[in-house]
């Protein structure tokens, strides 16, 4: 009789614009192993490629497991891409283009890939071990330089057939308002991401009305983050609490809207705006939300802080592997 395959291991894979980040989990997801790099924009696509190989061996090597360990690879990319291929269409911040991913790894390390948008898995890993945990439904907004958002429905991340959806920061709320990097006018991250809160305040602290935020980081937006922001309200800057209250009464309008398309149970917010301003935030866009959603829903969810920060889509990517793969006997075959 054969024996038992033990249970497999599982990489989450986060690859950013600016480091890439792979972590090793055992079948409890406790981490067991991991390795960080920079990305290093400057490198071409075949350089780049190997140095993803790299980061990989190298969290293998840290977990002390061998590839034939690994039930599976969940990868987390904020760039457009091809779901079905798990191809990254453009990596916009590393000049990467039409990079098959999912082939390269999955043949490289000879188990099964999962390519998917970083924000869906940071929802997923709040769905399974963070603050959406047994919910049917849970929609993530996550405002930072933009606002991205995903949805968990019944266990599964909600996409297109191709590609990711979910592009909170894209509704549009003025038609009127300023020029989105996306092209159209007026959308949510042009009113309420962290960038234009910050530009608000930058022009708030050049008129004099938010002095304690002008003698901190002065009108440098690299240097108004989220933290200047909440020590600004403390300290007493009235304007920026009320900057900040704008933008998170927008975003409650926007999630309100969600609710009365998607009836979720629990809203998750995420990023470093809320991680610096958490009661304002939930506080805000919890009332906003049930002030514009339809009637019969506004008392069915419930708003939450993110509970997992930096790992949430690491984990997520893991998690999705498992889910994807873990009664799977087979390395999953990409299409040519």
């Amino acid at each position: 009789m054969n024996a038992e395959r033990p249970s497999p291991f599982w990489m989450g894979f986060d690859l950013g614009g600016t480091k890439m980040l792979a972590k090793v989990y055992d079948a409890q997801f406790q981490e067991i192993g991991r390795e960080r790099k920079r990305t290093q924009g400057h490198l071409d696509a075949e350089s780049g490629l190997q140095r993803i190989k790299k980061t990989v061996r190298g969290a293998l090597a840290n977990a002390g497991i061998a590839d034939s360990d690994l039930g599976g690879i969940g990868v987390g990319f904020p760039g457009p891409m091809n779901l079905e291929q798990g191809s990254l269409l453009e990596a916009v911040n590393v000049g990467w283009k039409d990079i098959r991913l999912q082939k390269v790894l999955a043949e490289t390390f000879a188990c099964n890939v999962v390519v998917a948008n970083d924000v869906d898995l940071g929802v997923y890993g709040e769905y399974r071990f963070g603050a959406a945990r047994g919910a049917r439904c849970a929609i993530g907004v996550f405002p930072g330089t933009g606002i991205g958002g995903g949805c968990v429905y019944e266990g599964q991340i909600l996409r297109g057939k191709q590609s990711s959806c979910m592009e909170i920061g894209h509704i549009q709320i003025n038609e009127h308002g300023r020029l989105c990097g996306c092209g159209h006018f007026g959308c949510l991250e042009t009113e309420a991401s962290r960038l234009a809160i910050s530009a608000e305040a930058a022009k708030a602290a050049y008129r004099g009305e938010a002095p304690h935020l002008r003698d901190a980081v002065g009108t440098d937006l690299q240097e108004i983050r989220s933290g200047a922001l909440a020590k600004a309200i403390q300290k007493g800057d009235t304007v920026i609490e009320q900057i900040v209250r704008r933008a998170a009464e927008k975003i409650g309008r926007a999630t309100g809207n969600l609710v009365t398309i998607l009836c979720p149970d629990v809203i998750v917010l995420g990023g470093g705006l809320i991680e610096a301003m958490p009661d304002l935030f939930v506080n805000v866009v919890q009332d906003q939300a049930r002030a514009t959603a339809m009637g019969p829903f506004r008392d069915t969810f419930q708003v939450f802080p993110a509970e997992l920060g930096d790992d949430a889509g690491v984990l997520g990517a893991a998690a999705w592997a498992a889910n994807c793969f873990a009664h799977s006997n087979k390395v999953n075959q990409i299409r040519p």
